[in-house]
């Protein structure tokens, strides 16, 4: 097989928005593939620890997060506040897109179903709802920021 075949199959790949191709004929066995597929993320999660980080974590070129983020389970217990933490890896967005508003904001009320923002990943937007209710009282990410698993997105006060 030629370079300039491989160029054209890297070509299509793109024109058609593909993620993988694999190619088996005589003697030749030739897979290419482009970014991660779900076998990648999950090895990539296994390989993670098991606990959640206890704060904010700074990302590479990212900004890193207020230090009073990260509110300790102590402090949270005292004034009855719980966290919505990201349930993945990604960019978290307040808004459906850069002209709307945002989803919620501080001294809203949220239900379970309430979607309080979005993270992207890998190009899907994933909304996130609140799951508890409550008075929202503090965003603690700012938008457009990469965001990790188990990080805390906002501070809710409970009933």
């Amino acid at each position: 097989m030629e370079f300039d075949e491989i160029r054209q199959i890297v070509e299509l790949m793109d024109e058609h928005n593909l993620s993988l191709f694999h190619l088996e004929r005589e003697g030749i066995n030739l897979k290419l593939k482009k970014g991660m597929d779900a076998d990648d993320i999950m090895s990539l999660l296994r390989s993670q620890p098991a606990a959640a980080p206890a704060g904010p974590v700074a990302v590479a070129g990212a900004p890193a997060a207020p230090s009073d983020g990260g509110a300790s389970e102590s402090s949270l217990a005292a004034t009855n506040e719980n966290e919505i933490a990201s349930p993945m890896v990604g960019t978290f967005y307040r808004a459906s897109s850069p002209d709307a508003g945002p989803y919620v904001n501080v001294g809203d009320e949220v239900s379970e179903e309430t979607v309080v923002c979005i993270v992207e990943a890998m190009k899907v937007m994933n909304e996130i709802k609140a799951e508890l209710k409550g008075k929202v009282t503090k965003v603690l990410v700012d938008d457009g920021t990469p965001v990790q698993y188990g990080q805390p997105l906002f501070l809710v006060s409970g009933d």
